[in-house]
């Protein structure tokens, strides 16, 4: 407490000491203080948000000049709400952080009407539709203060959208009573959060002011796209090494699978893929009786049916070793016995 602070309150009378130390109390027990703006807030509803708040925040209202008093007193920071204590104002202190305290008091405010003399806080509109009032003098009321009205049905209908009032103009006496009639209530009741210091930093409401869930959506997408960079860069973390560690081992599979390697960890997939081989080529041969039984009427497999072909063009272009392919298959055409050993072989392989 700076000196001039603790003069001041040396001058006191004893009713205010004690009520500056009451709210000195108050201050130092949370992690978060903040002024709020009360004006044109009922009594009864300021009672009821007071005991809404109870358990995550407490309001404290008082005289302005010991509220600034309780603030210097505390210091910490909190000396730099003074500015902000004009009005009717209190002080509302939580454990909670700024931003839950901003997004909580705008989610406790409720609808309320407007009164003659006070200023629209945004465009009043009169919606279109049916008022569900019998035809009367109401109806040239409506059209007094600017909304497009007429008797039809047997009751007063607005007809369109009316724009009444524009934010920042004045209420009319008339205008109330219309609204009033309408059960329109154009303005919200609560506490304003005019500034709050948590930790020392002093946060204004537009620094509070965000969309959560945009926020969160942002944050989400930032640390995808950084998990994504993390793995297409081969660079290991906690988060990713489980993701690596399964693209790794699935392209040293695939390799050892193209490449025939031999381990017991790929022999189902070899015989696998070798028995589609078998099949696309057992597929490519018109004369099914140079065929053992076990590979007649078989469709070659979409996949294998690729590969072959590539490997058939790949064979082709190698006019030698097709010529050799060919005396091969004639020779083997011309001995039964050979027929008949690589159809038993072939069927106890691949079933």
């Amino acid at each position: 407490m700076s000196a001039e602070a603790e003069r001041k309150t040396q001058n006191l009378p004893e009713w205010k000491r004690e009520e500056v130390d009451e709210i000195v109390g108050i201050l130092e027990g949370y992690e978060s203080v903040g002024v709020v703006n009360i004006a044109g807030i009922p009594s009864r509803q300021l009672q009821d948000m007071r005991r809404d708040l109870h358990g995550t925040a407490e309001l404290r209202v008082s005289r302005n000049t010991l509220l600034e008093r309780a603030l210097d007193e505390v210091g910490d920071g909190l000396d730099e709400l003074v500015d902000h204590v004009e009005g009717q104002v209190g002080l509302i202190g939580t454990n909670s952080n700024p931003f839950t305290l901003y997004q909580e008091l705008e989610a406790s405010k409720t609808p309320a009407p407007i009164g003659a003399g006070e200023v629209a806080p945004n465009d009043i509109v009169v919606p279109e539709g049916d008022t569900g009032v019998d035809p009367g003098p109401f109806v040239g009321e409506l059209q007094s203060v600017g909304a497009s009205a007429r008797i039809q049905d047997g009751s007063i209908q607005v007809t369109e959208d009316s724009t009444v009032l524009s934010a920042g103009e004045e209420v009319s006496q008339d205008l109330s009573n219309v609204l009033s009639e309408l059960g329109i209530e154009p303005k919200e009741v609560g506490l304003d959060l005019r500034a709050v210091v948590s930790e020392g930093v002093l946060f204004d409401p537009e620094d509070l002011d965000i969309d959560v869930e945009a926020y969160r959506s942002d944050v989400q997408t930032a640390a995808a796209r950084a998990r994504n960079l993390s793995i297409n860069a081969e660079y290991a973390t906690p988060a990713t090494a489980p993701t690596l560690i399964a693209k790794a081992t699935g392209e040293a599979k695939s390799l050892g699978i193209q490449a025939s390697i031999e381990s017991p960890d790929l022999a189902d997939d070899l015989v696998t893929k070798a028995d589609a081989q078998v099949r696309a080529l057992a597929a490519q041969i018109d004369d099914e009786e140079a065929l053992p039984e076990e590979l007649q009427d078989v469709e070659a497999p979409a996949a294998a049916a690729e590969t072959a072909d590539e490997e058939s063009t790949d064979d082709q272009d190698d006019e030698a070793d097709e010529t050799d392919a060919d005396d091969a298959a004639e020779e083997d055409d011309d001995d039964d016995d050979g027929d008949d050993g690589a159809a038993e072989g072939l069927g106890n392989m691949f079933g």
